[in-house]
């Protein structure tokens, strides 16, 4: 390994570290609970940290930064994932609530070079990430949690599931999509990875 690609990567290890600090000190301590649904909470912007390093270091990096950032998600949450009452229904609240979901938003980064529009791409990308990460939350709603605790409104799981987890999510991605496109054009270089020295590895 040459010095460039020594030095390119200590540079992608220690992006990716800080960067998926940010994002947890988002998710964890900048959140504002959602009061008028029945419940969640809305960061602000936590998913884009672990946007942007998908954006400047391809999807494989992307997808091992949201991995370790769902991993240190999953160890914050375990209290959740004990509320199963047995061993399948604790891996599914583990993998679906956590692993796949916050996983997911390395997806954000994948329209990067399909596009030529970057914003568009950008806002697209935040939406599949969002979704997908939604997906995992209701099917975990409405599959594993709505068998531990039915709802007092009388909704089937399914119906419950949707309203809980689209309740946040929906203004989740909003926020997300609304930071990401204020901080495109002033940070332009560095979500196009213009700043470094050679092609992303």
């Amino acid at each position: 390994m040459s010095v460039t690609n020594r030095s390119l990567t200590v540079r992608k290890l220690v992006e990716s570290a800080i960067l998926i600090g940010i994002a947890t000190v988002l998710n964890e301590f900048v959140k504002f609970d959602v009061t008028w649904l029945y419940g969640g909470s809305v960061t602000l912007g936590s998913m884009l940290p672990l946007v942007l390093i998908a954006w400047r270091w391809g999807f494989r990096q992307g997808l091992l930064s949201c991995f370790v950032f769902s991993l240190i998600q999953l160890l914050l949450g375990i209290r959740n994932v004990t509320y199963g009452q047995n061993a399948f229904q604790m891996l599914a609240i583990a993998f679906l609530d956590y692993i796949l979901a916050y996983s997911a938003y390395s997806l954000g980064g994948l329209l990067r070079d399909w596009m030529d529009n970057k914003p568009l791409a950008l806002a697209l990308g935040i939406v599949l990430a969002g979704a997908v990460r939604f997906l995992c939350h209701f099917i975990s709603g409405w599959m594993i949690w709505d068998a531990l605790w039915p709802n007092e409104q009388g909704l089937s799981g399914a119906v419950y599931s949707l309203v809980y987890n689209g309740g946040y999510m929906l203004p989740e991605v909003i926020v997300a999509v609304a930071i990401g496109l204020l901080l495109f054009a002033p940070l332009k270089k560095y979500w196009l990875g213009e700043d470094l020295s050679r092609a992303r590895v």
